[in-house]
């Protein structure tokens, strides 16, 4: 019996509907604690034309810079070739593929929110994806995809 060779470094999606703030800090937490033994992709629903600059302080204030990321449009391919798909907020736009994992994340839009709203949304990703992350490495020292 063939079986498919499992992939050894997971693909994690993350989207919300502008892939501005919540999607982008959620990447750049997992880029920090992941390195490069997850692949860390983020889109929106409705892009918005740069990453809030607001998210990008309260992330730069526990050293991590996602000055640079560029929010992105949802595409199918990127969902379907995604391991792992976290939402957060952006509804029925985001497309359902048999056999990946989902969730969704309850989390405060910090569009237009002040820093301490910010930081508090930063904080609770970032509990987040470290749950993720041992979920995603005890998954994978078992051999399971």
């Amino acid at each position: 019996m063939n079986r498919p060779v499992p992939r050894t470094r997971p693909s994690v999606l993350f989207v919300c509907v502008h892939n501005a703030g919540r999607s982008q800090m959620a990447a750049g937490w997992l880029r920090h604690l992941a390195g490069d033994a997850v692949e860390v992709r983020s889109a929106g629903s409705e892009p918005a034309d740069r990453v809030n600059p607001v998210a990008v302080a309260a992330m730069r204030e526990v050293g991590i810079d996602i000055s640079a990321g560029q929010p992105t449009l949802l595409d199918r391919q990127t969902a379907r070739t995604s391991d792992v798909i976290i939402t957060m907020g952006c509804g029925d736009a985001c497309p359902v593929f048999p056999g990946k994992r989902y969730e969704d994340w309850k989390l405060a839009d910090p569009a237009g929110q002040p820093l301490s709203v910010v930081r508090a949304v930063r904080d609770q990703i970032r509990e987040r994806v470290t749950q993720l992350l041992e979920e995603l490495t005890v998954r994978d020292d078992t051999g399971a995809t």
